[in-house]
């Protein structure tokens, strides 16, 4: 280890300090208060409270870590506690805490589901360069932390102009205020065709089967062609009605994710999809770029919602999805719709590569830090 540095038991270094503090359950949360609560969620904020008795008594700054999530925050405002599943961690040891918050961020702990992670990140050791050191590094990973956070918020923000975009364009499908027509999604479809459901059975993984869409390989909108699966030709012969063609658009009708959506383009005929997406071949009079977009809005969503029956999971049937009244603008708008989105698109793109550079390069940042190397 480079001289000056020492590593110590994680019980030798850090403290917790989550006991005595009173906690507030979820359901007492706040949209807007005087006080913020941290939970083990993914966002820093989950919610607010008025009640200044609830305040963690830790001296700031501390590092929060989600005992079920294993998410990790860097807090220094005052705050109160959620009600379970949280620790609050400080140095007991003359170490800086934004060092302790990212070198704990950096290890890699055993996933255990919902179970209770602290009992595995105890068994860690702490490396504690000396504290000039300590602070260069916190430094160097905060600069290459904020270059991150202002990707992810350009992306977010573009995720937004989508929407606006149709709004612009068409309006608000619950009002209808542009005066557009109304017809069921079913309407849309080729004549020699249907919207229907994939592979009930797809048996076993063949290298030299054909691909099948899931639901895991519907990724922003689009079919993740990686890591698919390949079935049988002689099963998936038996199942040509689903077998994709492009211009069509997906929809997840099984399970949690139900009312998610994707495009299939001309890159994935041939392939076919599973029982869990039905898929909704569209005539050439509609663009699916719209289509989609159509069923990603609230009034959409909200039928589909509405629809859900449950057996074993959530699911929506051939005809409920068949029955969707869609707001049909002409072709014309349409295509100008999907224009303005793929330029969108093509921004998104360049925004999602310089991310992963940025990810990169603060994960050989962190890697070099605290080995000494930075």
């Amino acid at each position: 280890m480079k001289a000056g540095w020492h590593k110590l038991p994680f019980d030798e270094a850090v403290v917790d300090e989550s006991g005595g503090n009173l906690k507030t359950p979820q359901r007492e949360f706040l949209a807007e208060g005087e006080f913020a609560v941290i939970d083990q969620g993914k966002e820093l904020v989950s919610g607010y409270v008025n009640d200044r008795t609830r305040l963690c008594r830790s001296a700031l700054p501390v590092v929060v870590f989600g005992d079920h999530t294993r998410c990790l925050k860097f807090v220094d405002f005052p705050f109160c506690m959620g009600a379970d599943g949280i620790k609050v961690l400080r140095p007991k040891v003359n170490a800086d805490v934004k060092y302790l918050y990212h070198y704990l961020r950096q290890l890699r702990l055993y996933d255990g589901g919902y179970d209770r992670h602290f009992k595995y990140l105890k068994r860690a050791e702490v490396v504690l360069p000396p504290l000039a050191e300590q602070r260069r590094i916190a430094e160097v990973l905060d600069r290459a932390e904020a270059l991150r956070a202002k990707r992810r918020a350009a992306l977010a923000q573009l995720d937004s102009l989508t929407q606006s975009l149709f709004l612009d364009l068409f309006g608000d499908p619950a009002t209808n205020a542009k005066g557009f027509p109304t017809m069921p999604l079913a309407s849309l479809v080729r004549d020699d065709d249907t919207i229907n459901y994939g592979v009930v059975q797809p048996g076993d993984d063949l290298d030299e089967g054909v691909s099948l869409v899931r639901v895991g390989d519907l990724i922003d909108g689009k079919v993740k062609h990686s890591d698919l699966k390949r079935i049988a030709p002689s099963i998936e012969a038996a199942y040509k009605r689903s077998r994709l063609r492009g211009h069509e658009v997906l929809l997840v009708c099984v399970g949690a994710t139900a009312g998610l959506v994707a495009i299939a383009d001309e890159t994935v005929r041939g392939f076919n999809i599973a029982r869990a997406i039905a898929r909704i071949p569209l005539a050439d009079g509609s663009d699916p770029i719209f289509v989609a977009a159509y069923l990603r809005t609230d009034r959409a969503q909200r039928h589909f919602q509405n629809e859900l029956r449950t057996v074993a999971q959530p699911t929506l049937n051939i005809k409920q999805i068949c029955e969707l009244p869609v707001v049909y603008p002409p072709l014309e708008r349409q295509r100008e719709f999907a224009r303005r989105v793929r330029a969108v698109e093509k921004l998104k793109r360049a925004q999602r590569a310089s991310l992963a550079e940025l990810d990169a390069l603060f994960a050989t940042l962190q890697h070099r830090a605290f080995r000494g190397e930075l």
